[in-house]
């Protein structure tokens, strides 16, 4: 039997503490995800799920976007994806009589981890205006309560269709069509918090948003950088794909504040080296980077590059690239090494034995993820790895090129399907042409932009296909009290978590079918679609029963919604999108180029590749049809006397908001959540002993500040100066207002604080 949901909220503040680990995966991480498993899922369905799991025939895992290789193992998931499945597919329910017997008020004074293990929501919930409980409401009911709403908005723009990224591309497509339809592009998701950076930096440098190359690319790389990412825990088959790299001759350099156990030593558990012997050292050279010095140490390498006889590639830089001269100028001459060995931590030593080694390398990559993506600085910085890339002529040739590691499994393809604030003109113009009405073409919110609007009133009704929006945004008073200012709140939803006790006026929480649920509609058995991180798309089947027979699908949710709030005057057939899925493909097929055919190209077991102009034929869509050099100023924050530098980043425990557990294994974390990890030099300048409790408090150039209370120090053997705590707990330190140039993405990766013993 699967166990039952705690009843108690257990203490995340008194944890326990022992040294990291040196190495992942192996036996302890099968023992802990099958036990985790079963407390969920029970023996049987455990075993029936997780062999199902990446399968051809299978579901997608609803964790990370890391793609599925073309030999798949049995048990082709890892422990934080057994988690995931876990958590969607187990037998604990959350029914009314969970909401009659627990207020909002109770509910918004529970932790995350608390409201996520009761388990999966069964039906429609209404909180009326006034209403200190949930109640149960009929689906038709659910959808005249949004349509009341967004009908009586003065504008369309008063409203905001936020989006995560484990929806599928038939539901975003969908999505999309139908807020446009509506008269508003205030489409922000999950992307303008993790990868926006990376899209900004990108699409002007190459051309495309996206990663270039593949997994085949991987096994074929001589040098993997990996920076400002740890597969261990975010994306632990990863780190299969890098011990097979390792296998073909490659080297890694990881550039970490950091040390992470999965990037050290990986026991592959699918093997008996990694199982019962030593595992895979990964890292040939660790670069421990100061919090935000990445740009420097790209700038340096680039620097020495071009001071370097032979080094350069000068037949790709002259055929396929533009802005080289303005380029070398700013970083061919006058380095100041000072500033290069304060921005980054490290030794002239350190930068020069990874200069020799990235000019041992003929086939080079480079994969990053938040550490890149979160600062100030970050669209620049990675401007700056393209450079890099460029030089050598390292993008559009095998085993070479660009490798954003996306975060939730079908963040990619959400934005592919139109799932942005700004859209592309074409892509509007194919609307347009398909569907016969006029897109709107200004500009709408993201992310930062739609908080700032609910709080100032100029938002209204807020509606969330998925995800945790009030726990995984920034400055969280300010969010939670934006949004409290709304006249609805709707959830589409899985699974109860804080933001569904953090309302409007009125809420609704409307549970949705998951991965591994059967879809069933009139024309019969669906499938949806999914791209993970490397530009694939590939079918998702679930097997089993829905959690609760009230349960709709996100495109049937959708649809009906669609045909409520636009009624017959909508020319989109709304009725026959959600009876079969594939009539949603055929238009999708003619709308978003490298669809073309796209039931055909899908029903493959392996799926296809979407087309990727730089990776393919070495064309570079850009302004000036070439992949473009940038220069721009060397920047890296800096930290007052007395103060660190903090990153918020995940436990082991936990993907994204969703928290599986307390324990972080690998950093020797157990039955807590609320540390600061600080180098012990650091610490003792400090006068805070390992075990000392403090207050984070971020410092701010306007003079506010904002505190997080009550966190243990724990002695880390992170980069002298840096710090790091898990979020959500630490996104109160973060104002809304401090976002990356360019890209408006919250910099949670370098925030100013002081550590203040807790109770002064």
């Amino acid at each position: 039997m699967a166990g039952k949901a705690p009843e108690s909220d257990p203490v995340q503040d008194a944890p326990e503490v022992s040294g990291p680990k040196h190495s992942a995966v192996g036996l302890p991480a099968i023992t802990n995800a099958l036990r985790i498993s079963r407390q969920q899922m029970g023996v049987k369905r455990t075993a029936l799920t997780l062999l199902r799991v990446n399968q051809k025939e299978g579901f997608d895992c609803p964790g990370c976007a890391w793609p599925d290789p073309d030999h798949r193992h049995a048990a082709e998931f890892c422990e934080n994806g057994a988690k995931a499945v876990a958590e969607e597919a187990t037998l604990r329910r959350v029914t009314p009589d969970f909401f009659a017997a627990h207020s909002v008020a109770d509910l918004a004074g529970r932790s995350g981890y608390w409201l996520g293990q009761q388990g999966r929501l069964t039906q429609p919930m209404y909180l009326a205006e006034g209403a200190t409980h949930y109640a149960p409401v009929p689906w038709e009911r659910a959808f005249d309560i949004v349509a009341e709403e967004l009908t009586g908005l003065s504008s369309p723009d008063e409203a905001v269709f936020y989006t995560s990224g484990r929806t599928s591309n038939e539901a975003a497509f969908l999505y999309q069509l139908f807020a446009r339809e509506y008269g508003t592009n205030n489409l922000p998701d999950c992307s303008n918090m993790c990868h926006e950076s990376s899209g900004s930096a990108l699409t002007e440098t190459i051309g495309i948003g996206k990663g270039s190359v593949s997994l085949e690319d991987l096994y074929k790389a001589d040098l993997i950088i990996v920076a400002g990412q740890n597969p261990g825990t975010n994306h632990p088959r990863q780190l299969s794909a890098l011990e097979k790299a390792k296998a073909n001759g490659a080297k890694i350099i990881s550039v970490n504040p950091l040390p992470e156990a999965g990037l050290e030593r990986f026991k592959n558990p699918q093997t008996p080296r990694g199982l019962a012997g030593g595992g895979t050292s990964l890292t040939d050279l660790f670069l421990q980077i100061r919090l935000g010095g990445d740009q420097a140490l790209f700038r340096a390498l680039n620097h020495l590059l071009l001071q370097t006889d032979g080094a350069l590639d000068e037949d790709f830089i002259r055929e396929h690239t533009h802005g080289f001269e303005e380029f070398a100028a700013a970083a061919g001459d006058g380095l100041d090494w000072d500033e290069t060995l304060r921005a980054t931590g490290l030794t002239r030593a350190e930068i020069d034995e990874a200069l020799r080694m990235v000019l041992a390398s003929k086939r080079t990559i480079v994969c990053w993820a938040m550490g890149l993506t979160q600062h100030k600085h970050s669209v620049p910085t990675i401007r700056e790895v393209v450079n890099f890339l460029l030089l050598r002529g390292n993008i559009g040739r095998p085993g070479a090129g660009v490798c954003p590691v996306r975060g939730h499994s079908n963040v990619q393809g959400d934005r592919t399907m139109g799932i942005f604030e700004r859209p592309a003109p074409a892509f509007l113009d194919a609307l347009e042409k398909e569907f016969g009405f006029a897109p709107p073409r200004e500009h709408g919110y993201d992310v930062v932009r739609a908080i700032r609007a609910l709080r100032d009133g100029q938002a209204k009704v807020f509606f969330a296909m998925g995800g945790n929006f009030v726990s995984a945004t920034p400055d969280t008073e300010v969010t939670e009290a934006a949004v409290r200012r709304a006249n609805l709140t709707v959830h589409v939803s899985t699974k109860l978590n804080r933001s569904h006790a953090v309302t409007g006026a009125r809420a609704l929480i409307l549970p949705t079918l998951g991965r591994t649920e059967k879809d069933l509609q009139s024309s019969g058995e669906q499938f949806v679609t999914v791209e993970d991180s490397m530009g694939m798309v590939h079918a998702s089947r679930g097997r089993l029963e829905p959690a609760s027979p009230h349960l709709l699908s996100e495109p049937a949710i959708v649809c009906r919604l669609a045909r409520k709030v636009l009624g017959e005057d909508s020319r989109i057939p709304w009725e026959e999108f959600e009876k079969d899925y594939a009539t949603i493909r055929d238009r999708i097929a003619r709308v978003v180029p490298g669809f073309e055919d796209f039931n055909a190209r899908v029903a493959s077991p392996d799926g296809f590749a979407l087309p990727h102009a730089p990776r393919d034929d070495r064309s570079f869509p850009t302004a000036t049809g070439k992949a473009n050099f940038t220069a721009a100023p060397v920047e890296f924050p800096a930290a007052p006397e007395g103060r660190l530098l903090l990153q918020t980043l995940r436990s082991h425990d936990q993907y994204n908001t969703t928290i599986y557990g307390l324990d972080d294994r690998y950093r020797g974390i157990k039955n807590g959540r609320r540390v600061v990890l600080v180098h012990p030099e650091d610490a003792r300048a400090l006068g805070l002993a390992d075990g000392a409790y403090t207050d984070l408090v971020s410092e701010w150039t306007d003079g506010s500040e904002r505190r997080a209370p009550g966190f243990r120090v724990v002695h880390y053997p992170t980069a002298r100066g840096c710090a790091a705590a898990y979020y959500p707990e630490t996104n109160v330190l973060i104002p809304l207002d401090h976002t990356a140039d360019t890209s408006n993405t919250p910099a949670s990766k370098s925030v100013v604080v002081r550590l203040e013993p807790t109770g002064l």
